[in-house]
């Protein structure tokens, strides 16, 4: 089978990914180069990373523009370039081993999330939250599954506390992933993306904001410590506090 037909762990086609990857890049490349902003920091310790086996854990504001620009910045360092997306032909030959963990009730309310699911989402089902109401559920196993296929293949972008409030607390869904798939886990640290951006599409809020994302060095956890010191270091690391839940 062509390349170009090829599947990735979930069952997306790569060429639809990177076709969903090019349009949807071009179109917020312009949001975020030309009507705010941008201050990257840190792409050097991409460079540094395995192809695969790692996840990256970052303070949430956005529903979607927060993973845009990760991985607009992920793949501007993979073309080599540091610090900055100023030149996005990167976009013609793209990292197609990306993904990010969403809710699953996010990725299906609408058009945008479900064509933004092509480029690499791994759906799961919230375990305090449904609808829009509180629950209180057991975390399901086969996402957990999905998300160990896709840190197999390449890298995975998760936010612990799961919501885009500020200070909320984290969730030990984390602590399991780095306790069952001992990846290498990096903290990025983003700001100004709830000003900029709407929250649950890709449209600017206001335009010529300030944003910030900001890479850090890997995290030395230890995945034999408990859950709940592993989950604080995370919280810690990317910046919103020690609180667990």
């Amino acid at each position: 089978m062509l390349a170009v037909f090829k599947k990735d762990p979930l069952g997306r086609i790569a060429c639809i990914k990177w076709l969903v990857t090019f349009v949807m890049g071009a179109v917020t490349y312009i949001f975020l180069r030309f009507c705010n902003k941008i201050t990257i920091s840190g792409t050097e310790i991409l460079h540094a990373l395995d192809n695969r086996d790692v996840l990256f854990v970052s303070n949430h504001q956005t529903y979607f523009v927060d993973v845009i620009a990760m991985y607009h910045t992920f793949n501007s360092a993979h073309w080599g370039f540091k610090d900055h997306i100023n030149v996005p032909l990167y976009l013609l030959a793209p990292r197609l081993n990306n993904y990010y963990v969403a809710a699953e009730e996010t990725m299906k309310a609408g058009l945008i999330p479900k064509i933004l699911a092509n480029v690499g989402s791994v759906s799961i089902q919230r375990t305090w939250r449904d609808k829009g109401q509180s629950v209180n559920r057991q975390v399901r196993f086969a996402d957990i599954t999905n998300i160990g296929l896709a840190l197999n293949d390449g890298w995975v972008i998760t936010f612990p506390q799961g919501t885009t409030q500020p200070g909320a607390p984290g969730r030990r869904g984390v602590t399991l992933i780095v306790k069952k798939y001992k990846p290498i886990v990096v903290p990025i640290v983003i700001d100004g993306f709830g000003e900029a951006f709407q929250k649950k599409n890709i449209l600017p809020r206001k335009l010529f904001g300030h944003i910030k994302l900001r890479i850090k060095e890997p995290l030395e956890l230890d995945s034999n410590e408990d859950a709940d010191t592993i989950l604080a270091r995370i919280m810690a690391a990317i910046e919103q506090g020690p609180e667990v839940e």
